[in-house]
């Protein structure tokens, strides 16, 4: 069924019909950009609200950083930003693929109608022309038959009049012949006239009407359709994204079972544990035996507390719950206790040999440049890196200040410097005869005492006795062990481990001639007995 044949006569109803349909669209097409305006709001709101909470840390040195609790609110907050992300997407894609498109669609579907209706009406002027003039030839027709009627009247009276003379009567015959002719011409005007409108009305009711009415119907079924694929659209658009989205849910519920309470505790421990002992019993002064202190070998005799093994600020006591000024930081951390002190410099240490390493390469590069300039002057001027390798000397010796300074500290704090891994030796031009172990070769033969590991690790091998390995480790790099307390190893060469890296970065081991002593632990890769 078309609208051509079903409604040939209702063309106010299939043009506001058409009209109603476009106006459908535009209200769809708003439907859908206030939309996305809410998905954009929505999207900056959540933003803003992850950028406020966001736990902004600049350093990874703030305390909190490292415990589960906070990593997985800091993991929420990026998911939450991720989600906004996807919002923001949903309402582009909206904006692209259903305003954009359903108001160019919109345009042309008008542009469309419009023609439409004006071939309509300019069919409709045509017919309406065409029946003025079959109305006009009719009335001209009636008027010129009636005419005749009269003539012939006329001429038939005076032929009968006995008054009139021959001449007149054939004179009124004449005007009545006349008459007759016109009326006959009007009237042929007339049939042809109403001939010329029937075929037109015709033509126009069973041809050019319903063709237009078919294009209309057409028109407005296309439009159907498109608004059917906007609704799915609409649905689709958010669909697309639900698997992302999925995974920020995810990623949030992971950051809540990734949480670990334990940890956080151990994590609270290591970071502020201060490594005094616990206060003594107060000694007992007896003021009766005129002494201003007395020890006793009784419950009263005290141990040593920490302010002895401060040695300072003895007269003072320490509370648990008095309120603490906030220390001065030191370059050397003796501001913070003894524990935190020895990580603090071991860290920093760590810090400035990568820096002295990076240093020390940047010097071998410029070194080998400057070689390849004076051997290809066309290359390049080696005079040109002079101040370069000053400058880069210069560091070298500044750092190396800083990391014996920052060894010596260490040493201070009872710490054992793991600082091999950064650390190269250096010939008297600023380059480093012996390598990293990201590097090549080791100097075995020549080790510089100036790096020595600190003589605390004697202390280690005062029992004679064997002590029962718990494991085995093998050597990813050579290490010379030329330093007092440490032992040689070969890379590959397997050994016992007899003491596990207590924090400090070594690891005690032993060979199976019996020879005992500390290597780096990031030299080797370990198997410990379960």
């Amino acid at each position: 069924m078309d609208w051509g044949t079903e409604l040939w006569d209702q063309y106010d109803i299939i043009e506001k019909h058409t009209q109603s349909g476009l106006e459908l669209v535009e209200k769809y097409v708003k439907f859908v950009k206030e939309r996305t305006e809410i998905e954009q709001n929505y999207a900056k709101q959540l933003r803003n609200l992850s950028k406020k909470f966001n736990l902004k840390r600049s350093s990874k040195d703030e305390p909190e950083c490292r415990l589960s609790s906070y990593q997985s609110f800091s993991d929420i907050l990026n998911e939450m930003n991720d989600y906004a992300g996807q919002r923001e997407l949903i309402a582009e894609n909206m904006m692209m693929n259903i305003c954009i498109d359903l108001t160019k669609y919109l345009q042309e579907l008008k542009q469309e109608r419009k023609t439409y209706l004006m071939e309509a009406k300019k069919a409709q002027q045509s017919m309406e022309s065409t029946y003025k003039q079959l109305d006009s030839s009719k009335k001209r027709f009636e008027r010129e038959w009636r005419e005749a009627e009269r003539s012939a009247q006329y001429a038939e009276k005076t032929d009968q009049d006995i008054n009139a003379t021959k001449a007149d009567v054939e004179k009124a015959k004449q005007q009545a012949h006349l008459r007759a002719h016109v009326a006959e011409e009007c009237k042929n005007d007339y049939a042809a006239q109403l001939q010329k409108y029937n075929k037109e009305q015709s033509q126009f009711y069973f041809n050019d009407m319903p063709l237009i009415f078919n294009n209309l119907q057409d028109l407005d079924e296309r439009r159907v359709r498109k608004m059917a694929q906007g609704y799915i659209l609409f649905s689709d658009t958010e669909k697309h994204v639900m698997p992302i989205i999925g995974k920020c849910l995810e990623g949030i519920t992971k950051a809540g079972t990734n949480i670990n309470e334990k940890n956080d505790s151990m994590v609270v421990i290591e970071q502020n544990k201060s490594g005094f002992e616990r206060p003594g019993d107060v000694e007992f002064e007896d003021y009766s035996q005129g002494i201003n202190r007395a020890s006793s070998d009784s419950s009263l005799g005290t141990p040593k507390g920490p302010l002895d093994l401060l040695g300072k600020n003895k007269s003072k006591k320490i509370w648990l719950f008095s309120k603490k000024s906030k220390p001065t930081v030191t370059e050397d951390f003796s501001h913070l206790p003894p524990e935190q002190r020895r990580k603090r410099l071991q860290q920093k240490l760590e810090e400035v040999c990568k820096e002295l390493q990076k240093e020390v390469d940047q010097s071998e590069a410029l070194g080998k440049m400057k070689d390849v300039y004076e051997k290809n002057p066309q290359m390049g001027d080696p005079a040109s890196l002079a101040s370069q390798i000053s400058q880069t000397s210069q560091n070298i010796e500044r750092l190396r200040g800083e990391v014996n300074k920052y060894e010596t500290w260490l040493a201070e704090a009872g710490g054992r410097g793991e600082t091999l891994r950064y650390k190269p030796h250096f010939n008297n031009n600023g380059a480093h005869d012996v390598q990293s172990p990201d590097g090549a070769h080791s100097d075995e033969s020549t080790p510089d005492p100036s790096h020595a590991i600190y003589a605390e690790f004697d202390d280690d091998f005062e029992d004679d006795e064997l002590t029962a390995a718990i494991g085995n480790c093998t050597a990813m790099y050579n290490f010379p062990g030329a330093s007092e307390g440490t032992i040689s190893m070969s890379e590959g060469e397997v050994l016992a481990v007899v003491e596990e890296d207590k924090g400090d970065g070594w690891t005690r081991v032993r060979r199976n001639n019996g020879d005992e002593g500390y290597i780096p632990t990031s030299y080797v890769t370990l198997a410990l007995n379960k």
